[in-house]
Order: C-alpha cells, then sequence, then structure tokens
C-alpha cells in the first residue's frame, strides 16, 4: 500500500490507511489482514529517542567499546532489555522487555528522517495492533485482523525474516494437534505460526525500501479469535537453549 506520508507521532496510523485506501484501493474489506511496518507504528507512539540527549551509563560505555558501538545506542539498548543474551564480534542480542530476543532491543536508526535518532518497539505492539484495529473499524465499520510486523535475524539461518510483533482480530496460530495426516498418523506438536507466516509474506510487497509500510492480505482464511503476539514468545520452561 503506497500513498502513506512519512508519519510523525502526531499522526493516527488507522487513519492514514484508511486515506491511503480511499485515494488509491483497494478499498478495506471485512476480513481482511492488515500488516503493519513497527516503525510507522513507533513514530506514531513517539517511541523515538535521540541519541544527543543520552548520557551513557559506565556499563553501556564499557560494552560499546567490547563491541565498537557507540555507547549511547549501547545505553538505549540496554535500557530497553531484560538481559543480554550474547555480546560478541560487534552483535548485540539480547531479550527485550516484551520478552523477544532479537540483536540491539529492536533499536533502530533505519528509515528516519532525523538525524541522530532511533526507533524502539512499540511499548505494547499487540495494543497498538488493537488500536489500529479499532480505528478502522470507528472510520469504516468493516472488521479486519492487524498484525504489527518487525525483521529479526534468526540464530541458526542466513538472512532476515518479518515476524509478528502485535497482533489483533485474529489467533497467531493454527493448531493441527489431535488432527490426521493423509496416513492416519495423528499430529501431536504441529503449531503453526500464521501470523508470523504472514507477517513474512507480506514483507514480499512492503520491502525496506520502498515506501511501503502497510500490506493487504486478503481471501485467507486466518484463524479467528482476539490473539495477542504476546502468545507466541516461548515461556522459559520449554526453552531448551536457555
Amino acid at each position: 500500500m503506497k500513498g502513506i506520508p512519512y508519519v510523525t507521532g502526531e499522526d493516527d496510523v488507522a487513519e492514514l490507511i484508511v486515506a491511503a485506501t480511499q485515494a488509491q484501493g483497494p478499498r478495506l474489506e471485512d476480513g481482511d489482514i492488515l500488516v503493519v511496518s513497527q516503525k510507522i507504528v513507533s513514530k506514531a507512539e513517539g517511541a523515538m529517542i535521540r541519541l544527543d540527549e543520552v548520557e551513557p551509563s559506565q556499563d553501556a560505555s564499557g560494552l560499546a567499546g567490547e563491541l565498537d558501538k557507540d555507547p549511547r545506542l549501547v545505553e538505549v539498548i540496554l535500557g530497553q532489555s531484560r538481559r543480554v543474551v550474547r555480546a560478541t564480534r560487534g552483535v548485540l542480542i539480547t531479550e527485550t522487555k516484551h520478552g523477544h530476543v532479537c540483536a540491539n532491543s529492536g533499536v533502530d536508526a533505519s528509515n528516519i528522517a532525523e538525524e541522530d535518532t532511533v526507533s524502539l518497539l512499540p511499548e505494547d505492539p499487540d495494543e497498538s495492533a488493537a488500536r489500529i484495529r479499532r480505528g478502522i473499524k470507528k472510520r469504516r465499520g468493516i472488521d479486519v485482523a492487524v498484525i504489527v510486523a518487525d525483521t529479526f535475524g534468526r540464530p541458526w539461518r542466513l538472512g532476515h525474516v518479518n515476524f509478528a510483533i502485535g497482533v489483533s482480530g485474529m489467533s497467531p496460530f493454527r493448531d493441527y494437534r489431535g488432527r490426521r495426516d493423509p496416513y492416519g498418523y495423528e499430529l501431536r506438536v504441529t503449531m503453526m505460526a500464521v501470523a508470523d507466516e504472514l507477517a513474512s509474506a507480506a514483507e514480499l510487497v512492503m520491502g525496506k525500501t520502498g515506501g511501503i509500510p502497510v500490506a493487504i492480505v486478503r481471501g485467507y482464511d486466518f484463524p479467528r479469535g482476539e490473539g495477542r503476539a504476546a502468545e507466541m514468545v516461548r515461556p522459559p520452561e520449554t526453552d531448551l537453549f536457555r
């Protein structure tokens, strides 16, 4: 979806989406899924920090020296994390306050016009998704599902993919447990993370440099319900690597 201007803290993401679809199409329909870039959500919510206003701590300065990073940036990253998972070879992997394990706590300087400024992940991405969904229903009277997506690396595979960090209007999973495959075998553990699959598929049209921060997924029979992306964070008791 093109036609969305540069987003600031004065903007309403739902209003921008509705205006863009009304101006250029396609018009939104009941049952559509909107995949929305985390970056425009963070900008609209004011989740931005100017690095020239950051005073790095001694811990941040020491870690920055080891990693050859800006101490101010490291201070922001640590402030957004529960713990440091790994810091080596110039890479800082943390567990965010939301429970996501990713590089730099999701703190990012890309696609930001303001100099020396970084964006943070939304404070509550599930509520961000719900707010956009409510805003569209209020303006258009239709019910859509909303996914807030961000780009993460994967520890055992090269390349990045989009993941769902916020969900509203759908279950993030399609649960096959208890069903049987064509040969009669009962599936015991298969739960597909469909919110992540949709976020990743949407990135194929959104890209990173084309100025397309929202994608419409239409025609997919997604699992209905009031799920949250927070449900997708693996609890420590089932984590074999923690």
